[in-house]
């Protein structure tokens, strides 16, 4: 029996030391500087990207594996990166957020971010998280399986694509932030939305081959070819609809989880999240359109947004003349909540051995508002009209964010220093309880909020239950909320004033979808649940970068465990100095 059992952990323990032998080290340098682009058929435009490239460079990992970036910061503005939906385990300095876990990397500086990709798989991003510097400093994150393509929990496609949604301006993109904050007015809509950096020929544009590769992305398949989609949207303020000319898909996967098959003609997607889907070439072999197009969900529709149709073209290999123009999808209203509604809430998780089920005890209950509406100027915003009153703003809770200027917050939650940088009063509800999506309720003493810099402390391994509910302050919206440095439970969404006792009796407690962004539906409410297991500072806010700088977020702080594992580790040596 000894013999038995010292076998048995002889060979536990190789294959542990197999696991560690394959992981491996993905080493990258992003090189940020300037870009010479044409779009729209402007005159050459310099922009920030990584490498030269828009989008940046995908970075490709197993499941294991430590992943370093070694940011080379050319460009004329201060930088970070954030990789979006990395949980950070033990590397929390290397989330990014400007300020709350860094300050940024200065002009000519350089910055080494490492992270470990254990227990994540699928399709996530990295993108600048500073000023609108993300419209253009963007790329993909793919996580496979250790085992590779074929330990995929469906079957195996025979190919892969990434497309990486965006929104182009023709307009330096950082003058457009400050000039947004100096004067506290929100900046216009984008010019174009883009496919893999590209808009398509759809826009009016005089080039003499307006399909060409240069304006127009393109994917060959084969007939009955299946292909894997790895679907993000990296547009700063919009969620889109994603359609196929003849084609449908199968989603698998959302936010880097698995899901429950899921059959759809339309991919709704909101900023900040990615969809994996199977698209079987199944149609009259030929070329149609791939096409995004904005899903405003304003009531009121305010402010404006780009009203067009950004494409892409999947051609099959052999389908005879070129030339002959592609097929468009019909796309679905600009205002189609239904749709979108539909989509987003349909999907549910595949349950697989080891994975995270839903905590079914709760320590933390929260109730927070997400809307827009009013404050006064900063001192700082030297263009603001001070005699016309308070000017556009945003909140949780009736408590606008405010980044600090001076040190980051995770330098000060390490250091037991956060007086004068965060204050630990981030309310568990609103300071008044009032009919949240009423028109009624939309006056200027509700939609008054006033800025801080608001924190909510945990204690490590709590069990968090947070209820999101639109306001229809300013107007309401679907705001999709990302949560650092965790994914999170959706138990349950739907629309109007949230009632806990009818919402309850609706909770997947069994198989909901597992997110790190999530759209809280039209004048509604969203349900999520997650556990704090993860010490440091992590930033939750609305990734519409016109809200976040309005001050749609705030900022767990979770507290250190018993261990050294379980505390936040010292900085790295090279972390930026503000």
């Amino acid at each position: 029996m000894a013999r038995r059992l010292s076998s048995l952990l002889l060979f536990a323990l190789a294959l542990l030391i197999a696991s560690v032998a394959d992981a491996a080290v993905v080493e990258h340098t992003f090189n940020v500087g300037n870009l010479s682009i044409s779009q729209l058929c402007q005159p050459d435009r310099i922009i920030t990207a990584v490498n030269g490239q828009l989008p940046g460079p995908t970075i490709q990992a197993s499941e294991g594996d430590t992943v370093v970036v070694h940011l080379v910061n050319e460009s004329p503005y201060r930088m970070t990166i954030h990789w979006h939906g990395i949980f950070q385990r033990g590397t929390p300095w290397a989330d990014g957020p400007t300020m709350v876990t860094q300050c940024p990397v200065w002009q000519g500086g350089n910055y080494t971010y490492r992270f470990n990709v254990t227990g994540q798989e699928g399709t996530l991003w990295w993108h600048a998280h500073i000023s609108f510097l993300r419209a253009t400093v963007y790329g993909a994150l793919v996580i496979l399986p250790r085992a590779g393509a074929g330990a995929y929990p469906f079957p195996k496609p025979d190919k892969e694509e990434i497309l990486m949604f965006g929104e182009w301006w023709n307009a330096n993109v950082y003058d457009l932030h400050e000039t947004a904050f100096l004067s506290g007015q929100p900046a216009g809509p984008a010019n174009a939305y883009t496919i893999n950096g590209k808009p398509g020929d759809l826009y009016n544009c005089s080039a003499p081959n307006r399909t060409s590769a240069y304006y127009t992305h393109k994917i060959e398949v084969r007939h009955n070819e299946t292909t894997l989609l790895r679907i993000i949207n990296a547009a700063l303020n919009t969620p889109l609809f994603f359609k196929v000319k003849d084609h449908t898909f199968t989603v698998v996967a959302a936010d880097a989880c698995y899901t429950t098959p899921y059959k759809t003609d339309v991919v709704v997607i909101a900023p900040g999240q990615t969809v994996d889907a199977l698209m079987v070439a199944d149609a009259v072999a030929g070329r149609y359109y791939m096409a995004v197009s904005p899903y405003d969900s304003a009531i009121p529709g305010n402010p404006a947004f780009s009203m067009t149709t950004g494409t892409a073209v999947l051609e099959y290999v052999g389908a005879g003349n070129a030339t002959v123009p592609p097929v468009l999808p019909p796309q679905p209203d600009y205002n189609d909540t239904a749709t979108a509604h539909k989509f987003l809430s349909n999907l549910t998780a595949l349950v697989l051995p080891g994975r995270p089920t839903v905590p079914l005890d709760v320590d933390t209950r929260m109730f927070v508002t997400v809307g827009l509406g009013v404050s006064d100027c900063l001192p700082d915003q030297t263009m603001c009209n001070r005699s016309e009153g308070p000017v556009f703003s945003s909140s949780m809770n009736n408590a606008s964010f405010v980044l600090p200027r001076t040190t980051s917050m995770l330098e000060a939650h390490y250091g037991g220093a956060s007086a004068g940088v965060y204050t630990r009063d981030f309310p568990d509800r609103p300071p008044i309880v009032f009919d949240y999506t009423s028109a009624a309720s939309n006056n200027a003493t509700m939609q008054y909020t006033e800025k801080s810099t608001k924190v909510k402390t945990l204690k490590y391994n709590a069990t968090v239950e947070m209820v999101l509910q639109n306001t229809a302050l300013i107007a309401k919206e679907s705001h999709p909320m990302h949560l650092h440095g965790f994914n999170f439970f959706v138990l349950a969404q739907g629309f109007g004033n949230y009632n806990e006792t009818a919402a309850v009796s609706q909770f997947n407690l069994v198989n909901p979808q597992e997110r790190n962004t999530v759209a809280v539906p039209t004048g509604g409410w969203a349900v999520i649940r997650f556990v704090a297991d993860n010490p440091g500072m992590w930033y939750m806010h609305c990734h519409f970068d016109a809200h976040l700088d309005l001050g749609l977020g705030m900022v767990f702080e979770v507290q250190n465990g018993t261990t050294a594992d379980t505390s936040v580790p010292p900085p790295p040596r090279d972390l930026p100095l503000c």
